[in-house]
């Protein structure tokens, strides 16, 4: 039977921990319905969530309009790529760095609902550049990260306590920026019970070693996580719930050498929990972007576990 690691629970707590100051987690979320329109698979719903107290975070909900209720659902998270104006658009609508198909049209055709906020900074939360963003709360002891993570968790209640969704099948996806939100919630949270990441998995030490730090922005940057964790060790508190890497070969963003590191300690934590068969990736020859393979790969891994 599929099992934990040692400490996990303790390591969740410390991962936590090096995000910062946060609000509590506890604090009631607010959520006003701005209103809803009919797509050809699902209702696309719109809401503005008060979510941390400090900013209003505008929301989309698609709720599939053939299936049974409740619903699966995917937490859906979306790129940086220095798109500040897009945001949780991408759920919704094409984009360059992903297929002609948005995501909620796929999975609302298998009767699963998505979700999708904007991040800090992105779609209607963008105000100013992300560097003098990140030196202001650095100063008060606030992460960007720690900020982004904490919103994402928070969404994540707000999608678990609707009367439509199955909070027992909650998945988890993005790409880039929003791949690296996945495996982060997911490493947080155990209620993400389904993780995809696209084109980000990436071992911190091998981009350290290529001289790749600066092709990611500043909200990337944890202070004193490599004390504590690497790459793996943060997705080892996902195991042993399924979780499906999709990358690239020729992504500079992602080094395959750092990629190879990473998939042998995750092929051996799956082992050591009992489920080999929850752990997949799959490369691609393509840069930073979503191909053809890739999304018959998601929406089969989604199909089989969620």
């Amino acid at each position: 039977m599929p099992r934990t690691l040692p400490n996990t629970s303790a390591r969740r707590k410390l991962l936590y921990a090096l995000l910062g100051d946060l609000p509590q987690r506890q604090r009631p979320i607010q959520a006003k319905k701005l209103g809803e329109e009919d797509r050809e698979s699902y209702v696309l719903e719109r809401w503005v969530l008060d979510l941390n107290g400090a900013a209003a975070v505008p929301t989309v909900f698609c709720r599939p309009l053939r299936a049974a209720k409740p619903y699966p659902a995917v937490l859906f998270n979306h790129a940086h790529g220095g798109d500040y104006k897009g945001g949780k658009q991408e759920l919704t609508e094409p984009k360059a760095i992903l297929l002609n198909m948005p995501h909620a049209h796929a999975l609302a055709q298998r009767g699963i609902a998505s979700c999708c906020i904007d991040q800090w900074n992105f779609g209607e939360r963008h105000q100013r550049p992300e560097s003098e963003l990140f030196k202001e709360h650095l100063w008060f002891g606030r992460v960007l990260w720690g900020l982004m993570v904490y919103d994402n968790l928070r969404a994540l209640d707000w999608l678990c306590a609707r009367r439509d969704v199955d909070a027992a099948r909650i998945g988890t996806l993005g790409l880039s920026m929003g791949a690296t939100m996945s495996w982060w919630t997911a490493a947080l949270d155990e209620r993400v019970k389904v993780t995809v990441d696209l084109c980000c998995l990436t071992d911190f030490h091998e981009l350290i070693r290529t001289r790749g730090l600066d092709g990611h922005g500043l909200y990337y940057f944890v202070p004193s996580l490599l004390k504590h964790f690497d790459t793996a060790g943060i997705n080892a508190l996902i195991a042993p719930r399924p979780h499906l890497t999709l990358n690239g070969d020729y992504d500079r963003l992602t080094p395959p050498a750092g990629l190879d590191t990473v998939e042998r300690a995750m092929k051996k934590v799956y082992r050591q929990c009992g489920a080999p068969d929850a752990w997949k990736s799959f490369r691609d020859m393509t840069g930073h972007f979503e191909t053809h393979a890739m999304r018959a790969e998601i929406l089969t891994w989604f199909e089989r576990w969620l």
